[in-house]
């Protein structure tokens, strides 16, 4: 009997993988999410070089005429209408985003791009302080989500494929706007679970950041430029600086994500009708403006808008240690109140300024400094540290990477479980104390 048992099983043999797979199905994924993303990026790119255009007109006409600012409250009861009456269904904004990876339900609408463009738009008109991250994103993704019902039936994407397409799509706002590919790749990988990153989304996620970056450039849209001309070798003192610097930048980012959160609930809690919302903040924010104007702060309007002027002015003489403050104040109320528009160039302008007032006592260059709180800050806020880290590389070159990495790590670290996107989950804890707050969002966890 073992005789008769004993032979199939010696000539049963576990197949041995082959040497050279077959190259057929990766080539066919490659072209595949080649074409895709090929059009992911001409609509993402062409909607930011539209955005950023249109921003750039926005801004050069409120400057020209100053008492647009008066008009704040009737922005924001304009832009609380437009979402009240058309915009319910989109009005989470990044969150609706994060919220279809996590759980795919429905398509996201086709209008969330248009109303998000022309929100923003009217927020910069009239002085509103708020970013342009938010505003791509939301298009690129909204847009890039489109083609899961415009596609031919041979390339109908299965669930997985629509969550890597929204990937794809965040990856590409990002990088046109702000003009860093290699940063908004990762951002759109590392957005939506902290701590990890989702590999079978790295070549749509790559493919969409490279493409939209260059149809936006194709368009003609340049990107500010900013320049770190001195960095100093490493030493214990520099370390140590550099690492001192991380904290305050993480403390600055919870105390930004803190007073947005607080804000919110605020005027949920207090004014019921949702348009009457930002009407209320535009005329705190005119009223806050007309104090300070008449108070010892110089030129107010420095920190309405973008700022981006300020921004340059961080890196070339250290800036005034309230600049930060106001500006976090400034974009709380303009952002939680309901306005329209990102947080990440506020978040840039908050950063380069905290940075830029550090070089009066910290012995760093002030375009170091400038430079460190510039992606700390938001790495703190949006707990995107490697994206951080390559939008330095890209913006500032690679001779401040060693700061500017370590600058974004401890930013990470010590900023916690908070973050301006609250359908962000925790993928892994930051430290083993907060392990049982893996798998949860932050929203849940306020």
């Amino acid at each position: 009997m073992l005789a008769l048992v004993l032979p199939p099983l010696l000539k049963t043999t576990v197949p041995r993988p082959s040497r050279w797979p077959d190259p057929l199905p990766q080539l066919l994924f490659l072209l595949r999410w080649l074409l895709l993303c090929t059009l992911v990026s001409v609509l993402a790119g062409t909607a930011s070089a539209v955005f950023l255009v249109s921003l750039d007109w926005v801004t050069r006409y409120r400057e020209a005429h100053p008492w647009l600012v008066l008009l704040l409250p009737v922005g924001g009861l304009l832009v609380g209408l437009m979402y009240q009456y058309f915009g319910q269904s989109v009005a989470k904004g990044n969150n609706q985003l994060l919220e279809e990876i996590h759980q795919p339900r429905d398509v996201i609408p086709l209008r969330m791009a248009p109303l998000v463009l022309l929100g923003t738009l009217l927020t910069h008109l009239v002085g509103g302080s708020a970013g342009r991250e938010g505003t791509a994103v939301q298009m690129g993704g909204a847009l890039a989500d489109q083609l899961t019902k415009w596609l031919p039936r041979a390339l109908r994407l299965r669930p997985r494929d629509r969550r890597l397409l929204l990937v794809a799509g965040i990856s590409a706002g990002f990088a046109s706007v702000f003009g860093t590919p290699l940063a908004g790749a990762v951002f759109g990988l590392e957005v939506f679970l902290m701590g990890r990153l989702r590999y079978d989304a790295l070549l749509p996620s790559f493919l969409a950041a490279f493409g939209a970056d260059w149809v936006t450039q194709a368009w003609g849209v340049g990107h500010t430029h900013y320049a770190i001309p001195v960095v100093p070798s490493f030493s214990p003192s520099t370390l140590a600086v550099t690492l001192a610097a991380g904290v305050l930048f993480s403390i600055t980012a919870r105390g930004f994500v803190a007073c947005a959160h607080i804000l919110v609930n605020a005027f949920k809690r207090f004014i019921a009708w949702p348009p009457l919302r930002p009407a209320v903040g535009g005329a705190l924010l005119l009223a806050a403006a007309w104090l300070l104007s008449i108070s010892a702060v110089p030129d107010i309007t420095r920190y309405l808008g973008l700022g981006v002027p300020t921004i340059v002015a961080a890196f070339e003489a250290p800036l005034p240690w309230y600049a930060f403050g106001l500006k976090l104040l400034i974009t709380s109320l303009t952002l939680g109140s309901g306005f329209k528009g990102g947080e990440v160039t506020p978040l840039f302008f908050i950063g380069a300024a905290l940075g830029s007032a550090l070089a009066w006592v910290l012995p760093l260059p002030v375009a170091l400094l400038a430079g460190m709180g510039f992606v700390a800050v938001f790495a703190g806020a949006a707990n995107t540290p490697l994206a951080c880290i390559l939008m330095g590389m890209e913006l500032f070159g690679t001779g401040s990477v060693g700061y500017i990495a370590l600058a974004c790590v401890v930013a990470y670290l010590f900023s916690g479980h908070r973050g301006i996107y609250g359908a962000q989950v925790i993928g892994e804890a930051k430290h083993p104390r907060l392990g049982r707050e893996t798998g949860r969002s932050l929203q849940h966890l306020s």
